[in-house]
């Protein structure tokens, strides 16, 4: 079993900076990392996902050049900074781990969930 906490949301204004974390526990070894985010009203949506070494990540076109995931494997977390905010970034924010298997934008792929964190971009 794999244990995720999500946090560092909050409330920011459009043009804002945040910086998600993610830590895992229990079993920690996950090949692959990822974030999802559910807007009001909407369905979850993969924002990005990241390799075991790190070295190959996927963002979603809408989030490209603005929001970035990374990883530490010393301290088993991931992290997604989060720059130039625009009110269509307001959801919840997940991380999700899988077991196995390769970099997925498929919500079904992914084994782990943490219980969200509400980042809230003002206009």
């Amino acid at each position: 079993q794999v244990q995720l906490v999500e946090s560092g949301g909050g409330l920011v204004q459009a043009g804002g900076s945040l910086r998600l974390s993610c830590a895992a526990s229990g079993r920690t070894f996950s090949p692959t990392m990822a974030w999802f985010r559910q807007a009001p009203g909407k369905e979850r949506e993969f924002v990005a996902s990241i390799s075991w070494s790190g070295g190959s990540t996927l963002h979603a076109d809408s989030v490209k050049g603005r929001l970035t995931i990374s990883r530490d494997n010393a301290k088993n977390t991931v992290h997604l900074q989060m720059n130039s905010l625009k009110p269509e970034d307001t959801a919840v924010y997940y991380c999700a781990a899988r077991r196995v298997g390769m970099s997925s934008l498929t919500e079904g792929a992914y084994d782990y969930w943490g219980p969200g964190t509400q980042v809230t971009v003002s206009s």
